[in-house]
């Protein structure tokens, strides 16, 4: 069905594998369009709970974007493709939680990628950068917002002027990954920490990922009222019961895990309005 990506599931893991290893797996418009196109089949799939992106082969993540596809175009084409509906965008706006998976050069449009997933895990080998200066051009995928959102100002300013790249370990340190193993783990790893989040009830994931993202993205108060109104949902009738029975299923009802769930539930029945009296917001 896909030229330009793969597309695996694994029980309530997805795998989406971006497939140009001759080209270090660069991203040109038909990757843009069956990502997307993958994207859309997976949201509609409810046995799939966890979305990891990779790139085929262990050189290359992602090497940057397909700059054989610049030519012939004008500041102003470019500026319209990235406009319409690309993988970046699909990425971040996709529901379910997405784990980046980096297995090696994770470069320009590569790392914009990889900013865009909610998790970065990434090998020992990986090495990062927004090159795009040293072509006379810009990060075009989000890579001036995201990059600074995500390690800070100072950070995001010198590796977008200076275009170097930095290894895994400073990736970890300034807050870029979140984890590093040695290559020959990152799968075993990454698919550990996918799968254990896929144990979780879908709602909350959704819920709770809506509401880390809008917190980070706002002042603290329109974040706590955010907050009221996801934790308001999840604790509708329908949407409770929903969460219990996936508990159920997924722990014995002796078990101390299901014991301190018990307790969790029984407190997200609060009325919100309990908790605004406990000056939730104002100790926030």
């Amino acid at each position: 069905m896909y030229e330009t990506i793969r597309l695996d599931r694994r029980g309530a893991v997805a795998v989406l594998t971006i497939n140009r290893p001759d080209k270090l797996n660069a991203l040109n418009n038909e990757v843009h369009r069956e990502g997307v196109l993958a994207l859309d089949e997976l949201k509609r799939d409810e046995s799939v709970r966890v979305l990891v992106i990779t790139g085929a082969g262990e050189k290359s993540f992602i090497a940057g974007a397909d700059i054989g596809e610049f030519e012939g175009q004008t500041p102003v084409t470019q500026r319209n493709q990235f406009n319409e509906k690309t993988l970046f965008n699909a990425l971040d706006a996709f529901p379910k939680p997405v784990i980046a998976m980096v297995n090696g050069f994770c470069l320009g449009g590569g790392n914009e990628l990889a900013m865009a997933c909610d998790l970065r895990i990434a090998s020992e080998s990986a090495r990062f950068a927004q090159p795009e200066i040293n072509l006379g051009i810009m990060c075009g995928g989000g890579g001036t917002q995201r990059l600074t959102h995500l390690i800070g100002e100072g950070r995001s300013m010198e590796m977008v002027l200076t275009g170097d790249m930095i290894d895994a370990e400073t990736a970890h340190r300034f807050g870029l990954v979140n984890h590093i193993y040695p290559a020959d783990q990152l799968e075993a790893e990454t698919m550990k920490l996918a799968e254990k989040i896929a144990e979780k009830a879908p709602i909350a994931l959704q819920l709770s990922k809506d509401a880390v993202k809008f917190a980070s993205r706002s002042n603290l108060t329109k974040a706590c009222a955010a907050r009221s109104t996801s934790l308001q949902s999840a604790s509708q009738p329908k949407t409770k019961r929903k969460a219990l029975a996936h508990s159920s299923r997924s722990e014995s009802p002796s078990s101390p895990e299901n014991n301190e769930r018990k307790i969790v539930n029984n407190e997200s029945a609060m009325p919100i309005s309990s908790m605004r009296g406990e000056g939730l917001t104002s100790q926030l």
